[in-house]
């Protein structure tokens, strides 16, 4: 009944805005581990891709870090004015923050519970974390030189919204990088909206395989950890959200029906 009440509610907006603050509100409430930075499944780099050479202290996730590491290589972050829209448990924005020396990095995220752990595990002169909205972001006009987004926007109640903000909030020259899934159709839907942005696109790649390899080379550990940090009533319900090997992300992953793309874009000087 309730699975069939939320396959019901799922394409409404505000039902998506509600699933995705609760969903993020209780995880990062209920579940605070500082080792646990990352929500992202993760990025095995290409042979072409210059090798990983950091000095950071929090490798239990190495491959979402990758996934942040790899994104950002495809534009300079160095003395700009860096925002990323769905900032989680802050991992990422610290990564960057901290690796890639933006004159000021900020996190914005719904869930407020996410904004302040961020604030108290991830603490750096050039980074803060805000709580805020996708689709309403409180910044002017051409005030960021680079928006981030990871794993983020098929959780918005209007994506078309989201992507105007990120381009009235883009200086001119700027760049908007952005990693997510969709189903087959979903992604032709979101290329769309793209397309109907005054941003150009400079790249679009099908990450899926890499993301799959992360997937498997984490999974022993991730089994660990949801059976250390989750109730044991809850531990399927969140190994299908975490995609483990077996789960319906997973598969569907797999199987083609689902795909997860890196895009990078350029707003026009």
């Amino acid at each position: 009944m309730v699975n069939a009440l939320i396959k019901l509610l799922k394409p409404f907006p505000w039902f998506k805005r509600f699933n995705a603050k609760i969903t993020y509100e209780l995880l990062a409430k209920h579940i605070p581990a500082q080792d646990w930075q990352f929500m992202n499944y993760g990025y095995v780099p290409t042979q072409e891709e210059p090798e990983l050479k950091t000095t950071c202290t929090f490798t239990k996730q190495v491959y979402p870090l990758q996934m942040y590491h790899y994104l950002a290589l495809h534009t300079d972050l160095k003395n700009k004015q860096v925002l990323e829209v769905g900032s989680g448990r802050g991992g990422g924005a610290r990564y960057l923050a901290e690796n890639f020396q933006p004159k000021q990095y900020i996190g914005l995220d719904l869930a407020q519970s996410a904004v302040d752990l961020a604030n108290k595990i991830h603490q750096l002169p050039n980074l803060k974390y805000i709580q805020g909205s996708a689709e309403k972001l409180p910044f002017p006009p051409a005030s960021q030189d680079v928006v981030i987004n990871v794993e983020s926007c098929h959780s918005y109640g209007r994506v078309d919204i989201f992507l105007s903000e990120v381009e009235r909030v883009l200086k001119p020259g700027g760049y908007l990088l952005l990693v997510d899934f969709r189903s087959e159709y979903k992604m032709d839907d979101f290329r769309k909206l793209l397309k109907e942005t005054k941003l150009t696109l400079l790249k679009e790649e099908d990450i899926s395989q890499r993301v799959i390899q992360s997937i498997e080379a984490v999974n022993p550990d991730k089994v660990k950890r949801i059976e250390e940090l989750i109730p044991k009533r809850w531990q399927k319900l969140f190994s299908d959200f975490a995609g483990v090997v077996g789960s319906r992300f997973y598969n569907t992953l797999k199987d083609g029906s689902r795909s997860y793309y890196r895009f990078v874009l350029h707003k026009p000087s």
